[in-house]
Order: structure tokens, then C-alpha cells, then sequence
């Protein structure tokens, strides 16, 4: 997607109003979402017009009106890591020393995954709430604008019916798609909550694969499939539902549509979009103190006029003069507490912490994606430890739960095979084939009961590298295209299999055999305090994929949504 670059005045205009008062250069580059970008582009104009300068120094400051998805993926590549679902940055991706995006769970996905990115500031500069966008004859049969809607009521209409036809943008890379996704999955996870875990899970999966049958990758493909036509057929046929921003559902009404949308304020408010004003960390002194003085400016009343003329309101969720407010747009909106990194952020049933993005995301993305996989469970006598953080129930147990939870989550779709690993656990053999690689179509039910009856090889020990080079084979000699093909290894120790294949020569002959047009991707999870990290990443450094390590087992859950939601580095963005 192009970027457009907004120069905010000429050298040689800004000199005109600058006069003498300043001299030399300080050039303050900004990357803000588009749709807020000119608000902050006109407000960064009258500012230098007026003379900005820092300790005398002129101060430019260059406007560039970024998506933030591209954004985020130039900052994680700056960090050497990737968000899910987003992969590599484009070649026209923006580094900049400000950076406005949409939302604060940009921010605090990096963060997430890169420790040392801690921006300053992040205060709110403008609001929009999330809304449900309904085309106008088919919000009004479900009583809108009277009636006033819930998540649940959202969640039943889209998985007991097929008379309303979702869509979202894919929430990896579009805020709003993701606020609307944290706010249906509390709604499913709420609803199936009576019926234990097993059945929160179930209902939440089922309302993800629903949602993911109308996804987009971008917002216009999106928009392009509201009925254009205000005959009934077209209305009928088009897309019927799509959490979106409320200065989205304004942009297209603007345009004087045949038909145009409602902007449903569904109960509990999802996270808003909030248009956090980051200062990017290491920014050169004279960089920040300009920074500061511009965002200084951009608490004015003349930025906030011109965020209504945007479709945008203030950062306390009401709206100025100018503001062309969706029918039952109620004021303030959107105020609801930003994304935090604290493990209870309170707020909406949304939720907003770290934790919950990432698993959120996680699930969203094994469980609307297809893949072949070949899952390894060791089966060692350390599996027998028990887990103080679990009731004392045994490492086995606990990752054996998470496996289930797992194997619940992919459709028919996948192809899944099963093998358990150990020392000389089948003759010499350090590794036995259970279930072999297939249509999970077929072979849910057997996948379900090999899993339940692994046990420990109480005095067994870990023959880690003979059964990678193994399993790494196997996926290989039948890769199939069109999916990712991995191997994903669970795993409470070293390899310890003295007579068995060493890491240098497992590393060299994975060199060996690999082949850039048959990539097969390995992943492994560590348990437990006796996992060597060094060891396992030799080998994904050579194959492509991760390490994943938990020193508590009780949290394999999560690392195992994480790692089985893993795609290449190199994949399409």
C-alpha cells in the first residue's frame, strides 16, 4: 500500500515566517494513521509558522501518513522480532521519532515481544470508538435505532443463523478488526462458561471460525462488500455486519452512498481506537524536546476542530464542532481505559492486557488457518515431575491439557500427525509414530485417544536430536504447498541420548537437506527449569521457526497457542 509523504512547509516558505529567531535544522519526522495524519499535518504547519525551534534551532517537522501495520512491522524488524500475523515490514515501511498509529495495542504487541521498545509519552491525541457497521435496512429489522445491542446478542445471531453475513478485517493488522475480536471472544467465552473450559472453548472457536469466514486482509476489501444497491436482493447478498471505527462508518457515509451504514454502540464498549502520540526510544535530545513541544501543540482547540472535521472526537470521547455524528452516536464515547501490561486491566469485558492479545490472537490464528503438522510429546521420566503451580499434578498431565485444548482448536481443514519420544522407546529407536500425518478430518477421534494414552518411560531419558532429524524427514518427504508445514516438539529437557546423532552433526545434516522450496518449520517448546535454550535454537535457527520455553509448566497453554500460531518469518504479509 502506497504511503503518501506530507511535507509540512517548505524550507524556504517556512524561513519567510521563521525570520531570524532560529537558525539551522531540526527535522522531526512523524508517522500518524491516515485519517488523522492531516488534523496533525495543518496543527504541525501553524506551529512552524509561528517559529518552532528547540535551544534556537528551526524546527521541521515531516508528516507522513503511515498505516500502522507497516509501522509496527519496520519497528519489530528493528528489534529482530515479528507480530503474528504480520510477518516482514514492506520496503516502504516509515522509521520515524513520532509515531501516531490508530491504536495503543500496537504499542503494546511490540512491547509484548520486544523488551526494549518502551516509547515515552502515549498519551491519547483523539478517540473513536469501535462500532458494529450495519448496513441501515438491516440494522432497522433488529430493532435499530431503538434498541440497544450486546456482544452476546451479536454472538447468537452469528452462530445460530446464517441470515447475517459477517465480516472483519484480519484483527493481526487492523486494530479495530481486533477490538471487535476481543469483544466477541469475552462474549463466547462468557456464554460457554457454565459448561466448564471444554465448552467455552468450543463456543469461542466456533464464533472465530464464523467471524473468519468473511475476513479481509484490508479495510477496502472489506467496505467493497456492503450492498451497493438499495434493491433488497443486493442488500440480502451483501455484507451485513463488520466491526469497524466510527470515523470509518462517517468516511462512508460521507460519500453519500446508496445505501448507507448504521454505527451500532454495542454493549460492553469494545477498546477504543485511542491515537497514542509515541516518542520513539533513543531519539536524539533536540528530537524529543521537539516532540514534547508538538504534542504540547496538539492539545489545542484548533487540533480538536480539526479532528472533527476528521470524524474523529477528542481524547475524552466527546466531539467538536464540525463533528458529523452516526445516528445514536452518544457523547462521550470511546473512553474506556487504554491497553495495559497489567495482568487484570479492568475496564471492559474486552479485556485489554497483554496476555490476552496475544492469546486472543493466537487462537484467532490456529483456529481460522490451515496447516500440516507433526506433533512430538516427550514421554521421558522427567514428564512424571509433579507441578507445584498446577496442584502438583504431573508435567504430563499438564501438557497433555494443553495438547487437548490445542487439538480443539483446529478445524478439518489441518492434516495432523503424533509421535511420542523418549530413549529406545521403540527397539533402538528413540521416538514411536502414533498417529501418522493425515486429514484431521479422519482421524480426530484416534489423535484424541493416542493422546490420552501417553505415558511417562519412567526411566526414560531424552533422545531430543536423534527424533528432530527424524520428524524433519518425515514432514519434509510428503511437504505439500499452500500450508505451513512444521514439526512442533514438546519437550522438559536436553538431549540426552549419548549414543544417538550430536548437535553439530544434526545442525549440519539439517543444513543439508533443507530446501528453500520445501521449508518445513520447526518449533519447540520447552518445559520446566531443565530445558537448554542454546541447544534447541541451534536447530530452528537452521530450519526457521521457535523456541518457546516456560520455566513454569502450568502456563503451557498459552506458550502452546503461541507456538502452534507461529508463521515463517518470510511468509506473505
Amino acid at each position: 500500500m502506497a504511503l503518501a509523504l506530507v511535507v509540512v512547509g517548505g524550507w524556504f516558505g517556512y524561513q519567510q515566517f521563521a525570520g531570524p529567531d532560529c537558525s539551522g535544522e531540526v527535522k522531526l519526522p512523524v508517522a500518524a494513521a491516515p485519517e488523522i495524519a492531516p488534523a496533525v499535518q495543518a496543527t504541525a504547519a501553524d506551529w512552524m509558522a509561528d517559529g518552532a525551534a528547540v535551544d534556537g534551532t528551526c524546527v521541521v517537522v515531516e508528516v507522513t501518513a503511515s498505516e500502522p501495520v507497516d509501522v509496527a512491522a519496520a519497528i519489530a524488524g528493528q528489534h529482530g522480532v515479528s507480530l503474528n500475523g504480520i510477518g516482514q515490514a514492506s520496503g516502504n515501511a516509515v522509521l520515524p521519532t513520532v509515531w501516531v498509529p490508530d491504536s495503543s495495542t500496537w504499542l503494546l504487541r511490540l512491547r509484548q515481544q520486544a523488551p526494549g521498545f518502551e516509547p515515552e509519552n502515549g498519551a491519547s491525541l483523539a478517540r473513536s470508538p469501535v462500532v458494529l457497521a450495519m448496513p441501515e435496512p438491516v440494522a432497522s429489522t433488529i430493532g435499530w435505532p431503538q434498541k440497544k445491542l450486546g456482544w452476546s446478542d451479536l454472538l447468537q445471531t452469528i452462530t445460530t443463523g446464517t441470515r447475517l453475513r459477517t465480516g472483519i478485517v484480519e484483527p493481526s493488522r487492523d486494530a479495530a478488526g481486533l477490538s471487535g475480536l476481543l469483544s466477541l471472544a469475552a462474549a463466547a467465552q462468557a456464554s460457554g462458561a457454565e459448561g466448564g473450559t471444554a465448552e467455552a472453548q468450543r463456543v469461542t472457536t466456533g464464533a472465530l471460525r464464523t467471524l473468519a469466514t468473511g475476513r479481509a486482509t484490508v479495510q477496502e476489501e472489506l467496505i467493497a462488500r456492503f450492498p451497493r444497491s438499495t434493491d433488497a436482493a443486493a442488500v440480502a447478498s451483501g455484507l451485513g455486519a463488520a466491526p469497524l471505527s466510527e470515523e470509518d462508518v462517517i468516511a462512508f457515509n460521507a460519500k453519500k452512498p446508496p445505501v448507507p451504514l448504521a454505527a451500532l454502540y454495542l454493549d460492553p464498549a469494545p477498546l477504543s481506537l485511542d491515537y497514542p502520540y509515541a516518542v520513539m526510544p533513543g531519539a536524539e535530545p533536540a528530537k524529543v524536546d521537539a516532540a514534547a513541544q508538538l504534542f504540547a501543540t496538539l492539545g489545542t482547540g484548533t487540533f480538536r476542530g480539526r479532528l472533527a472535521g476528521r470524524g474523529l472526537r477528542g481524547p475524552d470521547g466527546t466531539f467538536g464542532d464540525g463533528f458529523s455524528a452516526p445516528r445514536g452516536a452518544p457523547s462521550p464515547a470511546g473512553t474506556e481505559p487504554t491497553p495495559t501490561a497489567a495482568p487484570n486491566p479492568g475496564g471492559t469485558a474486552a479485556g485489554g492486557s497483554a496476555a490476552v492479545l496475544e492469546r486472543t490472537l493466537s487462537s484467532w490464528s490456529v483456529a481460522t488457518q490451515s496447516g500440516r503438522m507433526l506433533a512430538i510429546i516427550d514421554v521421558s521420566g522427567s514428564m512424571l515431575n509433579e507441578v507445584p503451580t498446577a496442584n502438583n499434578v504431573s508435567r504430563m498431565k499438564v501438557t497433555l491439557e494443553a495438547a487437548r485444548r490445542g487439538l480443539g482448536l483446529f478445524d478439518d481443514s489441518w492434516a495432523l500427525g503424533l509421535w511420542s519420544f523418549s530413549t529406545e522407546l521403540s527397539g533402538s529407536r528413540d521416538y514411536r509414530q502414533l498417529v501418522p500425518i493425515g486429514p484431521l478430518s479422519s482421524q480426530r477421534s484416534r489423535l484424541e485417544s493416542a493422546l490420552a494414552g501417553l505415558r511417562p518411560k519412567e526411566n526414560g531419558n531424552t533422545g531430543l536430536f536423534d527424533t528432530i532429524l527424524a520428524a524433519y524427514k518425515t514432514v519434509q518427504e510428503d511437504w505439500e504447498p499452500g500450508r505451513v508445514n512444521s514439526v512442533v516438539m514438546l519437550t522438559d529437557g536436553k538431549n540426552e541420548d549419548a549414543s544417538g546423532i550430536s548437535e553439530s552433526a544434526l545442525v549440519n545434516q539439517l543444513k543439508e537437506i533443507a530446501d528453500p522450496d520445501r521449508p518445513v518449520q520447526v518449533v519447540i517448546i520447552g518445559i520446566g527449569n531443565e530445558v537448554k535454550r542454546s541447544e534447541l535454537e541451534s536447530i530452528t535457527k537452521t530450519t526457521g521457526g521457535g523456541v518457546f520455553v516456560t520455566e513454569d509448566p502450568a502456563k503451557i497453554s498459552d506458550i502452546f497457542l503461541q507456538a502452534i500460531a507461529l508463521r515463517p518469518s518470510g511468509a506473505p504479509r
